[in-house]
């Protein structure tokens, strides 16, 4: 008798543990699942006015979206983070995919800062970022000023034409006309402008120059300049320069400091400011509206048009300053020196998607 009574005792014991621990899994279950239907809410739904001012305090971190190369990256987010203590992710990709990204997260902002990108290619875009004007404003340039709110100028970048000096022989390179040359066929770099904002810049300064004023006008040697790329077209912006450095291509179309950094470091490549024209464009910074980490954001803002980052931009990271107080690189030819062209701003916004719909069947006829 004692013995069945142990038994029934230990029985017991048995399924009373076991309850407990189904019990435990169920509401593991339950936190996990409430949790993960939380997660794709907050991804799919609007922000509420608590939202969204939850999202401004900063947390100690900031993520940026960033274009350009690491080489160019590094050093000034590692000067931010020693001067401000705050832990900065970067998110490296092409304009044009970091746009969209952008724009598919606009209910739920996982960047705080898009980092990169012309403003031929943003201004459009201007609906996805914050206005801020940074406390470095009354030392900017007065042509790089921020006067639209969202769009703060950080560098000035000059459309050039990059020269391999080993391989170009006795063709002579002064602009656009050049690249007509029946034996660079085949041998020029030039990226897809849809997914680089600068050559996309490139198209903008060939429609304009060549044109001689009248983008429309521009078209007939942007033909001619297909017919010669001989269905060579690449897929980023550093395959330009990166291309003719190395010696893959003859000539590149490029931005300045894609080609500086190669002729400071007395690589064989020259830079040509092409004698139809050259258009000098801001290169920009901006906040993404609704960022969670605001203040960070502000702070990154103020650290970048500062003129600490901007003396290591000019003379460690071959780019001309957006300030009146920090000339630009010795080694780079002065503006003055230039054929400095200008485009209409409305115009080139109105007609982007256009002219890169246009440029890629007229790339795709030859």
């Amino acid at each position: 008798m004692k013995k069945l009574l142990s038994i029934c005792l230990v029985l017991c014991m048995v399924l009373s543990l076991a309850a407990c621990s189904n019990t435990k899994k169920d509401t593991v279950k339950t936190e996990t699942t409430e949790a993960t239907d939380t997660k794709e809410t907050a991804q799919t739904a609007e922000p509420t006015e608590a939202a969204a001012t939850e999202t401004t305090e900063a947390t100690g971190d900031l993520v940026i979206y960033c274009p350009h190369p690491l080489e160019f990256i590094n050093p000034l987010v590692s000067e931010f983070e020693s001067q401000t203590g705050i832990k900065v992710e970067v998110i490296a990709a092409g304009t044009g995919e970091l746009l969209k990204r952008v724009e598919s997260e606009q209910a739920n902002p996982l960047g705080d800062i898009f980092w990169g990108g012309s403003l031929s290619t943003m201004k459009p875009q201007m609906n996805l970022f914050e206005s801020y004007q940074s406390v470095n404003e009354e030392f900017v340039q007065e042509t790089m000023k921020n006067v639209e709110g969202p769009l703060t100028r950080f560098t000035d970048i000059p459309s050039v034409i990059m020269v391999n000096t080993d391989l170009i022989g006795d063709i002579e390179i002064n602009g656009y006309e050049d690249l007509l040359n029946p034996e660079l066929k085949g041998k020029i770099a030039h990226c897809d402008p849809s997914k680089s904002s600068s050559s996309y810049e490139h198209l903008i300064n060939m429609l304009y120059a060549m044109g001689k004023g009248d983008p429309d006008a521009g078209w007939d040697y942007v033909g001619k300049l297909c017919e010669n790329l001989d269905g060579k077209l690449l897929s980023g912006s550093s395959a330009v320069y990166k291309g003719v450095a190395d010696g893959e291509y003859v000539v590149g179309l490029t931005f300045e400091e894609g080609g500086a950094k190669y002729v400071a470091d007395g690589a064989p490549v020259k830079l040509v400011y092409m004698e139809e024209g050259v258009i000098s464009k801001p290169d920009g910074v901006y906040i993404i509206k609704n960022a969670k980490n605001m203040a960070n954001a502000k702070a990154f803002i103020d650290f970048i048009t500062g003129k600490d980052a901007q003396t290591i931009i000019v003379e460690q990271l071959n780019r001309r300053s957006v300030r009146t107080d920090v000339p630009a690189p010795s080694y780079l030819l002065p503006k003055e020196e230039m054929n400095i062209i200008f485009d209409d701003e409305d115009l080139v916004v109105e007609k982007k998607e256009e002219w890169l719909e246009k440029f890629n069947d007229v790339f795709t006829s030859y």
